[in-house]
């Protein structure tokens, strides 16, 4: 059942937010366009916070009033790899959940399914006839989602007969993704930054194939932002990933404070004195201090510094308090909001909308620049 404070957000959210969007032009607000998304493959896990969703709710705090602000769940990503129809749904629900706990608002920030806007999937489709197949065979991640897959040691070992066309091409849905709401800035971290890259070339190759007055689309800058690159717990030499068969490998944010101390407590350090912030030589050792420099919001090297002449024991009992103090709130929000499907129903739709009628307005000019006139 819904609770009052949900109830009396869906009536105003209603009444007012989105009638006040209908009633203005998004085709001509100024200011940036952010765009960013997430795949529902799971509970995020705190590398997947502390690495981007914190970051998320950090622009949206920061935004200017003119800036518009899309985050996406982004299912058809997700089917690139085999999923279980039943997790699936279930994890796309979740996810929305998770996004509403942390602190993104719907009256502020345009969140949706990404399978709820076919505008998606019908770019990708013309920008996949102007991708050069080369372009994709020189993109890292699907050898790397791949290799994982299979859980396989490195990408030498992926054997490319299990190489769907969907992991091939799903950069050029990428692309799609951004260039649907004529994105001006993305953030992503350095893994992404080769799928941006090829994003701004397929932008610029669409504006001079088929040019008119004006460019159709901007060529969208990385939106570099404060993130940390959190560290499998178990393998300090790979991220943290929702794909290891090694649950101790990585905490969720539906973690209990027993489940963290637990996975802290085992996390992989090394048998030198002391505590140092060295990521070549002592990768697991500095994992931990950056974990707990990214829950305190400090300089990885002052946390080092205050831990000089310690031992690992009291490092990790740091940080699993650290982790806990930091995830207990959106824990206890995502287990309340994720029961109220009325509301995460209502949220999801109302954020299509939102985000069909700018991409609609892009897809109708590129329809005209391709001669494909309705």
């Amino acid at each position: 059942m819904l609770s009052a404070h949900r109830r009396l957000f869906l009536c105003e959210f209603s009444r007012t937010t989105r009638r006040a969007f209908s009633c203005s032009s998004v085709s001509r607000a100024p200011g940036r366009v952010i765009f960013s998304g997430i795949q529902p493959t799971g509970v995020p896990h705190l590398g997947n916070y502390l690495g981007a969703l914190s970051n998320w709710v950090k622009l949206q705090k920061t935004a200017a009033p003119e800036d518009q602000l899309y985050f996406s769940i982004v299912g058809w990503h997700a089917l690139t790899l085999p999923q279980d129809p039943d997790t699936l749904a279930t994890s796309r629900r979740d996810l929305l959940a998770t996004l509403l706990a942390i602190g993104l608002d719907p009256k502020r920030s345009i969140l949706f399914h990404q399978d709820h806007n076919q505008v998606h999937t019908e770019l990708a489709w013309i920008l996949s006839c102007i991708t050069p197949i080369g372009k994709l065979r020189r993109m890292t991640t699907w050898k790397t989602r791949l290799a994982a897959s299979r859980n396989a040691n490195d990408e030498s070992e992926v054997d490319e007969s299990l190489l769907n066309a969907g992991l091939f091409t799903y950069p050029v849905l990428q692309a799609a993704d951004i260039l649907a709401y004529r994105a001006t800035h993305v953030p992503v971290g350095e893994d992404q930054t080769q799928h941006l890259e090829l994003c701004r070339d397929l932008a610029d190759i669409f504006n001079r194939t088929f040019a008119s007055s004006t460019p159709l689309f901007n060529l969208p800058s990385q939106l570099n932002t404060t993130s940390r690159r959190i560290l499998s717990l178990r393998d300090p030499t790979s991220k943290m990933s929702k794909s290891s068969p090694d649950v101790q490998s990585r905490i969720l944010l539906t973690d209990t404070a027993a489940q963290i101390k637990t996975k802290i407590r085992s996390a992989v350090t090394d048998s030198i004195p002391g505590i140092t912030y060295d990521p070549a030589t002592r990768p697991g050792t500095s994992n931990l201090l950056t974990i707990l420099a990214a829950c305190t919001d400090e300089d990885v090297q002052d946390v080092a510094r205050r831990y000089e002449g310690k031992g690992h024991g009291h490092l990790k009992a740091d940080v699993a308090e650290a982790v806990e103090q930091m995830i207990k709130y959106p824990r206890a929000e995502f287990e309340r909001i994720r029961l109220e499907t009325a509301f995460l129903e209502e949220v999801a739709q109302s954020g299509a909308e939102r985000a069909k009628e700018r991409s609609e307005t892009t897809m109708q000019q590129v329809r005209e620049r391709l001669g494909l006139r309705r």
